[in-house]
């Protein structure tokens, strides 16, 4: 069986970590996160002040770059993938609503964009790989060989937001994430440098009604297709 790319492009809180995740343990692939990524730079431009006023020092930013070291790290007691930052964990920082209400802002640059494309192309050229984000079948990987777009209403992503994020200890209100959940909609199929929008040859998923169940199965079926061919 042939190895293959999948590239797993959508809305903010529609599922698609899960849906990659999943697929990656189903199928013995490298999952990699890349909106974690665009996180993990935000939490960096955090720490170190780059923003004033909620507005990004850019300059500051683009001159930090070179410190940032992403990896990814397979957790040997949950089996997950965890983010790291410089080699330490980062992965219930990034998901604060502080990191959330930024990103955008950081995922808008061009220099962070080019330079996170750059480190996710070295990630898969041995194939083998599913990537959930927003630009992977359209910049990333725009050969991949199954190319998948997923969406779900507003209200219903906003609403799984917040169990997660009350699930994690971190006390939210459905209106705040809702509202964080347009902004980040309007501002990532907006900004001028890949802004998110689906591939011509993706499988458009709409999982608004799906459990993760109905889900696993018809991603399933997919790279089951595509890799028999």
């Amino acid at each position: 069986m042939k190895k293959i790319i999948v590239a797993v492009d959508g809305f903010s809180s529609c599922g698609k970590s899960t849906m990659a995740k999943d697929l990656a343990g189903m199928t013995g692939y490298t999952y990699i996160d890349s909106g974690a990524m665009y996180r993990a730079v935000t939490l960096y431009a955090l720490r170190n002040h780059f923003f004033r006023d909620d507005k990004l020092d850019e300059e500051k930013l683009s001159a930090g770059m070179d410190a940032i070291v992403i990896s990814f790290r397979v957790n040997p007691v949950t089996g997950c993938t965890e983010t790291c930052l410089n080699g330490e964990k980062i992965e219930t920082e990034i998901r604060a609503m502080e990191v959330a209400n930024r990103v955008s802002q950081v995922a808008a640059q061009g220099f962070v964009r080019r330079a996170l494309v750059a480190m996710q192309q070295v990630m898969g050229q041995e194939k083998g790989i599913v990537m959930d984000g927003r630009d992977i079948g359209t910049v990333v990987f725009p050969e991949a060989e199954l190319k998948i777009f997923v969406t779900a209403s507003a209200g219903v992503r906003a609403r799984r937001r917040v169990d997660e994020l009350r699930a994690l200890g971190q006390p939210v209100s459905y209106e705040e994430v809702l509202a964080n959940v347009r902004q980040r909609d309007y501002a990532d199929t907006h900004r001028r440098e890949s802004p998110l929008r689906k591939a011509e040859d993706a499988l458009e998923l709409d999982n608004t009604y799906l459990t993760v169940a109905e889900q696993q199965a018809w991603l399933l079926a997919q790279f089951n297709r595509v890799t028999a061919e």
